[in-house]
């Protein structure tokens, strides 16, 4: 995965970053009308993805695992804390089921102590979500699984969203932090709201200790977050463009103030001390059901260290 170093610790005046959210809300509505229209086309028998899945269009056979390694301070005789993240499923008329059905299994055999749903769950209609939860269910993750509101999530049934996620065991971090069981009892998730639709609180992160992992839907839930110390973040909404030309040229990015800024990868995010980002490119299509030079990928992130040396 790329790494890259980005400095968010002076953004941008809060009159600019007033405009540029209210441009993205607009855009995210007339997305929605687009979406809504499209999805009117594509959902009867789902031919539009079935036929996408058939000609490999829809990239996810196999899901790519992407591993990576987080190196932190931790109490002493600490285990490695296997977290799974997976984002932007996008369930509905553009996403075939056996792209669903693969990230599942995939994100079972990882056997992760706790599994981080970045968002998306849903494409256009909320009852969509029931294809979808019953496959979350089943991946087992003893710490517990925990996801955030995307914002098609938001466009949609979000009661009827969030009872099926409930039901499958998923709890919603809506701008809510909670600390893993023991043995990993200094691991803080910290989930934040949508940053185009919602309204993401950064001071969650206000007073924590230990290692922080930041929870997001989008890369400019940092806007948020300031310049508040995580030790990762994990957020989708790019797709990583979901169709990438020949020679990596990317056509075209969700809306977001650093959708540009960070498209895809592993990311160093300056600040006083050091923090990572990571940027998937998801598992499911939105819009029109195509993924090219775009795997869909879940993540593996293995969370280690020891004890800070004694001076």
């Amino acid at each position: 995965m790329r790494r890259r170093r980005h400095d968010t610790s002076a953004p941008s005046p809060a009159p600019v970053r007033d405009r540029r959210a209210t441009a993205d809300r607009r855009d995210d509505a007339a997305r929605r009308h687009l979406d809504t229209i499209l999805d009117g086309v594509f959902r009867p028998r789902r031919w539009a993805a079935r036929l996408a899945y058939g000609l490999g269009l829809q990239a996810g056979r196999p899901v790519v695992v992407q591993e990576h390694a987080l190196d932190v301070e931790r109490p002493a005789g600490a285990p490695p804390l296997r977290v799974a993240f997976a984002t932007d499923f996008h369930a509905g008329a553009t996403t075939d089921e056996r792209v669903l059905r693969a990230a599942a299994e995939t994100l079972a055999a990882l056997q992760p102590d706790v599994l981080l749903l970045g968002g998306d769950f849903v494409s256009v209609r909320a009852r969509d979500i029931h294809a979808l939860a019953p496959l979350l269910a089943r991946i087992p993750a003893p710490l517990g699984r925990y996801g955030v509101w995307g914002n098609h999530d938001l466009r949609s049934n979000r009661p009827e969203v969030a009872r099926a996620l409930e039901e499958a065991g998923v709890r919603l971090l809506d701008n809510e932090r909670v600390t893993l069981g023991a043995p990993h009892g200094d691991v803080t998730v910290f989930g934040l709201d949508d940053p185009i639709c919602g309204e993401p609180e950064g001071a969650l992160l206000d007073g924590a200790s230990g290692v922080r992992l930041l929870l997001m839907h989008a890369p400019d839930g940092l806007l948020a977050a300031g310049d508040r110390h995580f030790d990762l973040a994990v957020c989708g909404h790019t797709h990583g463009g979901q169709v990438v030309l020949p020679g990596g040229f990317i056509p075209y990015l969700p809306h977001g103030e650093l959708s540009r800024t960070y498209p895809v990868g592993e990311y160093e995010v300056e600040a006083a001390a050091p923090r990572r980002l990571i940027v998937s490119r998801g598992i499911g299509c939105s819009t029109v059901p195509v993924r090219a030079g775009c795997d869909a990928e879940v993540h593996l992130i293995t969370v280690a260290g020891g004890a800070a040396p004694t001076p």
